[in-house]
């Protein structure tokens, strides 16, 4: 019986620290009925194999911090039936993106013995801010089990099922006691879910790995963390993490640096 031709897979990873992409390799059994259902055409982390495209879905892991990874990505798009930007440093920029308040010519000059042979943008910045994307999933890493309904998604036509609330239920899913109750600044009434209330289960504050959830209000957040006697300096830190340039979360630390 002929083998039913299956639907190509590519990775693709341009600046972050690869922790979505071994996301991808740490699922385990799930990930050989994913070889099963989707040919893996392009994964430099995983195989030496690399088939031209064009590609049925593509993941995209990692920010735009250079010109040529600018240029990259724009064929990477070209040759892509679809999109999955992964992660926070494809879907904001990372914690790279902290960059993106400073001069990073200081930073060359500083860092590097001749800065003139660097070629670097002064921006992180998402995938989308650069080409269209059918999708973005978000994380610092991804989760495994939103990976898998993304694919899940792509391979039966239908739209992807990644719930747009935030930390806050999961933590009472979990049954957890409100760490903000107890005085304790946190990020997850503004984060997207994702992580099952990881750090809040283990009484610490969110730290906003998945970064703002569909409609974070930020402000009242802010006055909360005011209220419990966070300075303005400690409020920017805690919105400039792994989602610093998400819009909703660079405009809130903005408000509050001097």
């Amino acid at each position: 019986m002929a083998r039913r031709k299956r639907p190509s897979l590519a990775v693709w990873k341009f600046a972050s620290c690869d922790g979505c992409q071994l996301t991808v390799l740490d699922m385990e059994d799930e990930l050989l009925a994913l070889a099963d259902a989707m040919r893996f055409a392009y994964f430099a982390e995983a195989t030496s194999t690399a088939l031209k495209g064009p590609y049925d879905v593509s993941l995209v892991d990692g920010s735009i911090t250079t010109p040529a990874d600018a240029e990259r990505i724009r064929e990477v798009r070209r040759v892509s039936r679809y999109m999955v930007s992964i992660g926070a440093c494809a879907t904001a920029g990372g914690i790279q993106a902290l960059r993106n308040f400073r001069d990073v010519r200081e930073f060359l000059s500083t860092v590097y013995a001749k800065p003139e042979y660097i070629e670097t943008l002064a921006t992180s910045t998402a995938i989308a801010d650069h080409v269209p994307v059918d999708f973005e999933l978000r994380g610092c890493p991804i989760d495994k089990r939103q990976l898998l309904e993304v694919l899940s998604a792509f391979l039966n036509g239908r739209r992807p099922n990644i719930p747009a609330h935030s930390v806050c239920v999961e933590c009472k899913l979990r049954g957890n006691v409100c760490v903000m109750v107890t005085g304790t600044p946190c990020l997850g009434p503004v984060t997207h879910a994702g992580c099952g209330a990881l750090c809040p289960t283990y009484h610490r504050g969110c730290y906003g790995c998945f970064g703002p959830m569909e409609v974070p209000n930020t402000p009242s957040l802010a006055r909360a963390f005011q209220a419990a006697g966070c300075s303005e300096t400690e409020l920017v830190r805690s919105f400039r993490n792994f989602n610093a340039n998400a819009p909703a979360f660079r405009e809130e630390s903005e408000r509050h640096d001097e």
